[in-house]
């Protein structure tokens, strides 16, 4: 809860974006006799254009990198077993 704000806010419900359902911007007290659509706008183009929280995205990297290591050592398996069956 914001208690005692007197700045103009801009509360954007339809963000276009899939981690974040709604935002509220505080507008500079310099801004706030900008043009109210201009601001809006604005604000909508930052939401939408943000990208996945940085803990997500280190956990999707995580997660390629695991898969990449598997493969990689399922791969060096199978070359193994090729080179064992070929040498006797």
């Amino acid at each position: 809860m914001i208690k005692g704000i007197s700045h103009s806010m801009i509360e954007v419900n339809e963000t276009e974006n899939d981690y974040y359902e709604r935002a509220i911007l505080i507008i500079r007290p310099e801004y706030a006799s900008a043009q109210r659509a201009v601001l809006e706008d604005e604000a909508r183009r930052l939401i939408r254009d943000m990208d996945a929280p940085s803990a997500m995205r280190s956990g999707r990297r995580r997660l390629r990198n695991i898969l990449v290591a598997s493969s990689l050592v399922g791969l060096g398996a199978l070359l193994g077993g090729l080179l064992t069956s070929m040498a006797g």
